[in-house]
């Protein structure tokens, strides 16, 4: 079957001068990388856990959200903490 595709320049430039190098024809190259990609191993999906690290709650209270005005808060009582600090209070 015929087909277009429409590669960046320096893909192409790439893949034309490893056929060159190869001896083999560009649409054998091409043919060869698509069946080799196809036939590879497919990753499992994630599992819907996190990857990250979860740290657990201690309590029953409901974590606030971080919203821009309680970060605004957050940043202002501890810079007030670090001024405060630094003046020996």
């Amino acid at each position: 079957m015929r087909t277009t595709l429409d590669l960046p320049d320096a893909l192409f430039r790439e893949v034309k001068a490893k056929a060159a190098l190869e001896g083999a024809k560009l649409k054998d190259l091409l043919t060869r990388y698509v069946e080799s990609g196809l036939r590879a191993p497919v990753p499992e999906p994630p599992s819907g856990r996190s990857k990250l690290p979860v740290i657990k709650r201690r309590g029953k209270e409901r974590i606030p959200s971080l919203t821009g005005e309680r970060q605004a808060e957050l940043e202002e009582k501890e810079d007030l903490a670090k001024l405060n600090r630094s003046f020996g209070r």
